[in-house]
């Protein structure tokens, strides 16, 4: 006499949907962690109640010791010209100024009218209020 189950349940777990669900995952964060580029440098910047997320292609920081750098490369202020277009290329691209509130105007307006001569989009980064 068979006495045994005819129905065997298999054992086995498909791991189909974890997968995809870790797939979405690392897509999702791979996507929101390029909107945001810190600046790594000690910059007090001004706020404004108007913003908007620019991508960072060249980043041009002034700190309040009037130090230049450009992506996080420190560089003079005879020097400065020479690396924005060296990072610029010809193509223009935009500028992100850092420019710490205790600055003079006259450093910004310095660096704007560089970016600018070399027809690139300036943009001034500000914290949000």
């Amino acid at each position: 006499m068979n006495i045994g189950a005819k129905n065997k349940i298999d054992a086995s777990f498909s791991m189909a949907s974890m997968t995809d669900l870790i797939f979405l995952l690392l897509i999702f964060f791979m996507l929101t962690s390029s909107f945001v580029t810190p600046s790594g440098l000690p910059v007090n910047l001004p706020s404004s109640k108007a913003s908007s997320i620019e991508v960072q292609k060249v980043s041009v920081t002034v700190t309040k010791g009037l130090q230049y750098y450009v992506n996080d490369k420190k560089v003079t202020k005879a020097t400065l010209e020479g690396e924005l277009k060296s990072r610029l290329g010809g193509a223009g691209g935009s500028v992100i100024l850092h420019i710490d509130k205790d600055v003079a105007s006259e450093h910004l307006v310095y660096v704007a009218g560089l970016a600018t001569s070399m027809e690139a989009k300036v943009v001034i980064a500000t914290k949000p209020k």
